[in-house]
């Protein structure tokens, strides 16, 4: 059974990011008011009460994410203010009143900001720490379209921070499974970028393909395809396996395309996969209901939009991965993603996979929401899928016995009169 919690005026403006500490008990908030708030459950009466509420940057909050508690008591935030910040909670007498940006008394905040990370060139719009396995490291992603890695060196005082690796992510050249055509895309400079990295023949390329759209017609229909920020998307998600070494799957930009970029300390980040929902022509499975990308002749493939929100499942022994993304066009997809065959079992599995290359197909494609997706995000097992989306309603999908997804439930903000308190997730399906 699932159980639902509301928290009323959480607070002043529009809430842009909700993160549950390691053991769910803890939860860090973030909004446009600039502000970050931590909230403790009771596990008695099954209510949040504020625990801190502090201003934490000069623009709205974009993310939060918690460190591994391994590490402490550590959390980070990304803002418009082109800033990422690691806070770390203190005892009240060892808190500064000059560090933590507390703008009441010394006492209002335990949490005291230990390194500010100003190294993008707009706006930080997704931050997230990597599994604890690689050590403490932090990825930032921007609308400068750069992807970030940042590696602590000095753990007791967290004052250190290296920036070991900045991506360009739009650069890294597209690699996509066997039999799938890709078509280029070019973005466009934004408002906050103003020092863009487009030289001029790029620039003047970007402005034939914005005059030949208006040309014919290609006028953005609805918000999430065009070459505004505003229609963009920026998001990131670790690997939780550290079998295959640190891999993230990375969107930016108003395409469609999430890339899953590999980073090694002998050698530059290169880019393994490119998931592509977007090609000509898709081929369907007979058994599951999978579809995988296909070659085409025609050019009459549906429209990207942009990823908002990308999930790495947990693979909790699975000897593939799932990555979830939800995106402005509406759609909730699953990619069932394929690793190489290791050396050692290359030989028996020579009909599978035989090139030692990965690869991905769709396993699960939803529109339920018919609005832009905000967030998708898995379950400690990474067998449950949960979505937001602008029809406000969060939405559970589950894989059937015979590995089929299905909806498994959803939560009406609204409480509509046919959505019961408790959502029983035995259930296959629950229509609106």
């Amino acid at each position: 059974m699932l159980q639902t919690g509301l928290i009323p005026n959480a607070h002043n403006d529009l809430v842009t990011d909700a993160s549950y500490d390691f053991y769910g008990l803890r939860l860090a908030t973030c909004s446009l008011d600039q502000r970050i708030k931590i909230w403790q459950l009771d596990e008695r009466q099954g209510s949040w009460s504020v625990e801190d509420d502090w201003k934490a940057h000069d623009a709205a909050v974009t993310k939060v994410s918690w460190a591994h508690p391994e590490f402490g008591t550590i959390i980070a935030s990304s803002s418009f203010d082109r800033t990422a910040k690691v806070w770390e909670q203190t005892s009240y007498a060892d808190a500064d009143p000059q560090l933590n940006g507390a703008s009441g008394s010394a006492s209002s905040s335990r949490w005291v900001e230990r390194v500010v990370l100003a190294d993008a060139k707009s706006t930080v719009r997704g931050v997230e720490f990597a599994p604890p396995g690689f050590g403490l490291k932090l990825a930032t992603i921007s609308s400068d379209n750069h992807l970030r890695i940042y590696e602590c060196f000095e753990q007791p005082s967290l004052s250190t921070w290296q920036l070991s690796e900045e991506v360009d992510v739009l650069a890294l050249p597209t690699a996509t499974p066997t039999g799938t055509s890709i078509t280029q895309t070019v973005t466009l400079s934004t408002p906050t970028q103003t020092s863009s990295g487009l030289d001029g023949a790029a620039l003047s390329l970007a402005g034939h393909i914005a005059s030949q759209q208006q040309q014919q017609g290609q006028t953005p229909a609805r918000p999430g395809l065009g070459n505004r920020e505003a229609d963009g998307g920026w998001c990131i998600s670790w690997c939780k396996d550290r079998y295959w070494g640190e891999l993230i799957a990375a969107a930016c930009g108003v395409n469609s395309t999430v890339k899953i970029i590999q980073l090694s300390p002998s050698r530059r980040p290169s880019n393994v996969l490119s998931l592509d929902p977007s090609p000509p022509t898709r081929s369907f499975g007979a058994d599951t209901g999978s579809r995988s990308p296909a070659v085409g002749t025609d050019n009459d493939g549906p429209t990207p939009y942009s990823i908002t929100s990308v999930a790495w499942a947990p693979s909790c022994g699975r000897s593939y991965h799932l990555i979830a993304t939800g995106s402005r066009d509406g759609h909730v997809r699953i990619w069932r993603v394929k690793p190489p065959t290791p050396p050692d079992e290359m030989e028996q599995d020579e009909g599978e996979n035989d090139e030692g290359t990965w690869s991905a197909t769709i396993v699960g494609d939803f529109d339920d929401h018919k609005s832009s997706v905000g967030r998708v995000e898995w379950n400690i097992t990474g067998t449950i899928l949960s979505s937001a989306g602008n029809d406000g309603r969060v939405r559970l999908w589950k894989a059937t016995a015979g590995n089929v997804w299905r909806p498994a439930g959803h939560i009406s903000v609204e409480q509509a009169e046919e959505q019961r308190p408790d959502v029983d997730m035995d259930e296959n399906a629950v229509a609106d």
